[in-house]
């Protein structure tokens, strides 16, 4: 019940109630509860932040073999948060996590395999661990079987000056409502494809994004064409699943040379939707997509030759098809040359080539919190342990207070802007701030030198 009220809530009173639903939950011994409880009790949701009490939840947790839990109390240890600094017991924590089952473990033991930290540096084991991480994901996306959908892009036009913004501005959206029912055939694609996938702040509603491709379909749009094709493949509650009118579509926009729609077509006779399976038919339509430039037909063509579906296995073909998608970011063509690299299948054998593309393909499925999780954006900062080592300088050399000082002003404000982004954002997918891109590689140099003139200046004011 908590779940369905927190999935959709859009108030901060409905999330509270949400939590009320967890605690009594919890109070009656439901570990998924327990987990939520204890999360909210670490980050403060609602400002009931006790990370002692948030402690005391995860260890009850560990010893119900809770994988969640092993991990959180493996970050807690790695960073000395409300217990012991202790990188040894962390590491026993991730060990047991990434048992239970913990996708966030593994990475973080990947990642400290890859670059030694607490232990033997071991290209290997991390590659074993990565793997692990991006097989889950891989079956994920090979059991959709689905075309994703392009970035959207509303309109090349100068006056629109929010399409690549996050949120779609409500009388911007209302111009481009006007322009579709005015006959603009490429807004209705576009605002189709953000009703389709619920993108820039407009719900999915795939009323709305059948009724927009349907009217560009009408004026002949291809793309429009064979997104309906997706619409009637993978099924929703406005276009049923209907492999035959799937077939129509993606037909239709095939006829006019449209890529997505030759690759639909391809799906079909591979899978044998709607159409006997069908090899050679479904090369036929993969390889005319990808001479058109579509990633995804690239990499049913290179997958084609990696399996020997209907071909000679060939992994010379396999390669260049993989690496053809995957320049243009297809996860699944990343994943699988991660895999001919890592077994040294059609290529020379590199542990570290394949660890680097493994990375890649889990960067590419944002959806998950793993940016945060040692692995994806290198390296992970000990600020608290370079706070400690700091100290440790002043009190060694009397010299070293003056450069400490500075230092630990740098690092404190580093420590509170990566705060607030953290708690900001942890349950969300993780980017990290780089100070350094955006102001430049001396900042620290310019608020110290800031910092020194105001004391100056008022040291002056009082004395002067």
């Amino acid at each position: 019940m908590g779940i369905k009220i927190l999935q959709q809530s859009k108030s901060q009173k409905q999330k509270a109630e949400a939590y009320v639903f967890f605690a009594k939950a919890a109070n009656m011994g439901n570990l998924k509860a327990m987990e939520k409880m204890a999360d909210a009790l670490l980050f403060g949701n609602f400002g009931m932040q006790n990370i002692t009490a948030a402690i005391q939840l995860y260890e009850s947790l560990a010893k119900e073999g809770s994988y969640k839990a092993q991990n959180a109390l493996g970050f807690l240890s790695s960073y000395g948060i409300g217990m012991e600094y202790n990188q040894a017991k962390a590491l026993i924590y991730y060990t047991f996590g990434s048992a239970g089952g913990s996708m966030m473990s593994q990475m973080i033991l990947g990642y400290r395999y890859l670059s030694g930290i607490n232990v033997l540096q071991n290209c290997e084991v991390a590659l074993n661990h990565y793997k692990k991480v991006a097989d889950y994901i891989a079956d994920k996306l090979e059991k959709s079987e689905s075309i994703p959908v392009e970035k959207v892009r509303l309109t090349e036009r100068p006056e629109n000056l929010s399409s690549n913004s996050e949120i779609l501005d409500w009388d911007i959206y209302q111009y481009y409502k006007f322009l579709a029912e005015r006959g603009d055939v490429q807004i209705q694609v576009s605002l189709g494809q953000l009703h389709l996938i619920g993108r820039k702040g407009l719900d999915q509603d795939y009323y709305k994004a059948l009724y927009y491709f349907l009217k560009a379909a009408k004026a002949g749009s291809a793309n429009a064409m064979a997104f309906i094709g997706k619409m009637y493949l993978e099924g929703n509650a406005a276009a049923p699943q209907n492999n035959a009118t799937a077939f129509k579509y993606f037909s239709m926009a095939a006829s006019k040379g449209n890529a997505i729609g030759l690759h639909g077509l391809g799906l079909l006779y591979f899978y044998g939707k709607g159409v006997p399976v069908n090899y050679a038919e479904a090369l036929k339509y993969f390889q005319k997509a990808a001479e058109k430039g579509w990633p995804n037909a690239q990499f049913h063509l290179g997958f084609m030759y990696y399996s020997g579906s209907g071909v000679w296995k060939d992994y010379k073909l396999a390669f260049k098809y993989f690496y053809l998608a995957s320049q243009s970011g297809q996860p699944l063509a990343i994943y699988y040359l991660a895999e001919m690299y890592a077994t040294g299948t059609g290529v020379l054998r590199s542990c570290r080539t394949a660890v680097e593309k493994r990375l890649k393909f889990l960067k590419k499925r944002r959806c998950i919190q793993w940016h945060f999780s040692y692995g994806i954006e290198l390296p992970f900062k000990d600020i608290h342990l370079a706070r400690r080592l700091y100290d440790m300088a002043a009190q060694t050399s009397p010299d070293a207070h003056i450069p400490v000082f500075f230092a630990l002003m740098k690092l404190e404000t580093v420590h509170l802007l990566q705060d607030i982004l953290f708690f900001k954002q942890f349950t969300m997918c993780w980017k990290w701030m780089k100070l350094d891109n955006t102001l430049g590689p001396y900042w620290d140099l310019f608020v110290i030198g800031l910092i020194v003139a105001v004391l100056i200046f008022l040291l002056r004011n009082r004395y002067g």
